[in-house]
């Protein structure tokens, strides 16, 4: 099974949370995970333009999509690489794949849950089967999901520390990932 981790991360702390994802996903037997930073290289005149990166995701079993919330959304950068799937989009190349997204932002509500029902929307539209995650805020043995999003991962950080729930929910929500693409292959 392969699983992508794709994001986009000023501050390292999306790279921060990408990496927890994929150490946890890699933790599941028979996974190979591939984390893919989408920079500013990438990026040519406002227009997304790697198109080896998005090739890799056509082999995947599993994408998980992250950005940092600006503004509401995901960032500019991460926006870009999202249209640039209309090909991709028109042949429902990655329909039937497992989706998931995480986002992190600097005010405790600062309007994540928008970013990460951006990423919910965008997976629906190329076909794909949505994972968020099944532990209720606060009533979590462990603790993960101490903001409370079952769309997925939502994190907060004021500087460039995390809390390390946060962590331990990427790691889960990387886990809770592989385990459901194997439910579903099966």
């Amino acid at each position: 099974m392969k699983v992508v981790v794709i994001f986009h991360s000023v501050t390292g702390t999306t790279k921060k949370l990408a990496h927890s994802i994929a150490s946890g996903a890699a933790m599941e037997p028979g996974v190979e995970v591939v984390a893919v930073e989408i920079v500013g290289a990438d990026i040519v005149e406002g227009r997304f333009r790697n198109i080896e990166l998005l090739r890799q995701l056509d082999n995947a079993d599993a994408i998980i999509f992250g950005s940092p919330t600006y503004m509401g959304c995901v960032s500019a950068q991460f926006k870009a690489f999202t249209d640039a799937t209309s090909e991709w989009w028109a042949r429902q190349a990655w329909a039937n794949k497992i989706a998931a997204g995480f986002t992190i932002g600097a005010n405790l509500s600062g309007d994540q849950l928008s970013t990460i029902q951006y990423l919910q929307v965008f997976a629906s539209q190329h076909g794909m089967f949505w994972v968020g995650l099944d532990t209720p805020g606060n009533y979590d043995p462990a603790m993960r999901n101490r903001l409370g999003a079952q769309s997925g991962l939502i994190a907060h950080s004021v500087d460039t520390d995390l809390n390390e729930t946060d962590l331990l929910t990427a790691r889960y929500l990387g886990q809770r990932v592989v385990q459901t693409a194997r439910k579903l292959a099966a």
